[in-house]
């Protein structure tokens, strides 16, 4: 499986990138060992997670994602060294805090390494802004884990472009460590995100971009049509909101004939058009079941054409910026 650098961080990833959030929520114990040890096994490397996931939905508990891996990890030591490892900070944990505050994240960081029993996070990211603290606090809070060797680099989720120039800008006053990856809500429906002075801006600054909600909850693997098909399912309050957007369905009879032309899934063309879109390192996609875990692996390879490529952007270009034109043929 090919390679490609996460930005400057010094990290390599294949292109896609497993979705932590499942865990623990939607899989259970031993179908999540299966799916890491597939999705490993299979030659992909990273594997995203976060502090929260996936506490306040349907019951779940704070920290089960980041638990569930270590499990995985401390029955076979060897898989360590074999992955990139990914988590945020940041997010509300019930009444235990949230934020950027240099003394939540010393002591958060410190309760993620326990849950995924590690010495090390490959990636940390702050996983929503926090104006309420000034970036030098932040980043030199990333800086004193990384001289203690809890982190190898920081990175962002959820920020503008506005707020990722103003950390870049902090970074290189003060010497301090720079968001070296951003995590943007990037596919086929929602594409502002990585539009316009985030996408300039990732590009001058080499930052890396893993995408988040890359099948857009569900909804690009061309499962669900009506509100039918969305009945007792857990992703239904998030995929439901794109059955009356006229634009979603276009996107959807699109990726209808590009599936049809390739024999690919759905959910593989939805990828795939996400990974050759420029200034993407990789989209994360999550699997719940080793038939979906399959898609997602051969998502990570299949090559569209131009006129495919074509076919999709001009599907949901409409209202979303400058992305849809401006994906790699």
């Amino acid at each position: 499986m090919d390679r490609r650098p996460l930005g400057e961080t010094g990290l390599d990833i294949a292109p896609v990138v497993f979705g932590g959030n499942v865990l623990g929520w939607t899989v259970d114990r031993e179908t999540g060992f299966r799916l890491l040890s597939g999705f490993t096994d299979a030659g992909l490397n990273a594997i995203d997670t976060a502090d929260i996931y996936l506490g306040g939905v349907d019951g779940g508990r704070y920290g089960a994602s980041e638990t569930m891996i270590g499990e995985w990890l401390a029955e076979d030591q060897s898989r360590r060294d074999r992955i990139v490892l990914i988590t945020k900070v940041g997010g509300t944990m019930g009444d235990e805090g949230r934020g950027l505050s240099p003394a939540w994240i010393e002591k958060e960081v410190d309760a993620s390494l326990t849950r995924l029993q590690t010495d090390r996070i490959d990636l940390y990211l702050s996983h929503f802004p926090d104006d309420s603290v000034p970036h030098e606090d932040t980043l030199g809070a990333y800086q004193r884990l990384i001289e203690k060797g809890k982190i190898t680099a920081c990175g962002a989720s959820n920020y503008s472009a506005d707020q990722l120039g103003d950390a870049l800008a902090v970074s290189r006053q003060g010497g301090l460590p720079r968001y070296s990856v951003i995590q943007p809500e990037f596919n086929l429906i929602e594409r502002d995100a990585l539009a316009g002075p985030m996408r300039d801006l990732v590009d001058r600054e080499q930052i890396g971009v893993i995408t988040y909600f890359s099948l857009a909850s569900g909804f690009l693997t061309g499962k669900y049509r009506s509100k039918d098909d969305l009945e007792g399912k857990s992703r239904a309050g998030f995929a439901g909101k794109y059955l009356d957007d006229p634009r979603a369905m276009r996107v959807l009879e699109a990726l209808d004939d590009v599936a049809k032309s390739t024999g690919a899934a759905h959910a593989e063309v939805a990828l795939a058009w996400v990974r050759q879109s420029p200034g993407v390192t990789a989209p994360i996609a999550s699997a719940t079941s080793e038939e979906q875990l399959k898609s997602l692996v051969r998502g990570a390879t299949l090559e569209l054409s131009p006129q495919q490529m074509q076919t999709l952007n001009e599907a949901g270009q409409e209202g979303q910026g400058e992305a849809g034109s401006a994906a790699k043929p």
